[in-house]
């Protein structure tokens, strides 16, 4: 399916490449029976992009992929060397995509607090097929930089590097997209226009390129950033430079976007449902995971999702969206 910015920007179909790696529109649909234990105002529904991702992995990590992919292939780049946790969603999509385009990833692992979730998706790392670097700290991988770089050079080509996350300005295209693929839906008639929608944030790209395509695709949505990642610098100014480099990315490769746009000025970021830090469990994500689970059959983890939810619930309850509707994006995608 041709993506909705190769459509809106006919050039970009030449200059700035897309793999189709997931079937969309991903469904939305009211939360009703969350609706019914929450005291807020605001009518509650899904945008599920669990079920974005035709590979072994799904979530949000693979529509930044469908971007991501095609330019290492452009570059001719052949390993991509990145960044994440011991229980990474983003460096298993990674490993896991990436092999089906004959791209090696090499992974520097940061260590965080070890449960049954976490020790999963380590074993999935371990069978993914990527070459995997334990730097346990911040300081030791900004150390080890240079020689995982220097050792993955192929015939005097550097390897595609790529933040956490996947948090590049090409990266974040992957929600630009995502958020022109929801007013679709809103001028469908599938859902109303939301006042809200909700994120996790744990490395900006989702939020950024999210906000930056609300503006673009004419809603008035703003976007709730909640910040579940005390290791990286996650503030308003950083995602909105971050998604000020995605739409200059855009115009150099020939959209026709007005100067004057302002990418994140719908942009919230909370901050006070992070707990004691980036995968730390907290009381209220395991309440909100085991309501999800009970009353709406989906699915959330304990790292980001969880505390995305127990934030939009906690602030429905508080009053905090108005009349709504907020719209939560389910960003977890296991298989």
């Amino acid at each position: 399916m041709t993506p909705h910015l190769h459509r809106l920007h006919p050039a970009l179909a030449r200059t700035l490449p897309h793999l189709s790696l997931g079937t969309s529109p991903t469904p939305v649909r009211r939360l009703d029976a969350l609706d019914a234990v929450d005291s807020g105002r605001a009518e509650i529904w899904l945008k599920d992009d669990s079920v974005f991702g035709d590979g072994g992995w799904g979530g949000n990590k693979v529509r930044k992929l469908e971007w991501l992919l095609p330019d290492a292939l452009r570059l001719r780049r052949t390993t991509i060397v990145t960044v994440g946790g011991l229980g990474t969603n983003w460096g298993l999509a990674t490993a896991l995509y990436g092999r089906e385009y004959g791209l090696k990833t090499v992974l520097a692992l940061l260590d965080q607090p070890e449960d049954e979730h976490v020790r999963a998706q380590l074993a999935r790392l371990r069978a993914s097929g990527a070459e995997l670097h334990f730097t346990h700290t911040k300081a030791r991988t900004i150390a080890s930089a240079p020689y995982l770089l220097a050792r993955n050079f192929s015939r005097f080509r550097p390897p595609y590097y790529l933040p956490p996350g996947g948090s590049s300005p090409v990266g974040s295209l992957g929600y630009v997209e995502a958020a022109l693929e929801l007013a679709e839906q809103v001028r469908a008639g599938e859902l109303p226009e939301p006042g809200h929608i909700v994120i996790p944030v744990g490395s900006g790209g989702t939020a950024a390129g999210l906000s930056l395509g609300l503006r673009l695709a004419g809603l008035k949505t703003r976007v709730v950033g909640v910040v579940v990642n005390d290791t990286l610098r996650l503030d308003e100014p950083t995602l909105t430079t971050l998604a000020g480099r995605c739409a200059e990315l855009l115009r150099s490769r020939g959209a026709a976007i007005p100067e004057n746009i302002s990418p994140t000025g719908n942009l919230d970021i909370v901050t006070e449902y992070l707990g004691p830090g980036y995968g730390y469990p907290m009381p209220e994500a395991a309440t909100a995971q085991a309501l999800s689970a009970d009353r709406e059959h989906m699915t959330l983890e304990p790292v980001y999702t969880a505390k995305a939810m127990a934030a939009l619930l906690d602030m429905n309850a508080h009053g905090r969206f108005g009349d709504g509707p907020v719209v939560y994006l389910n960003t977890n995608g296991p298989r």
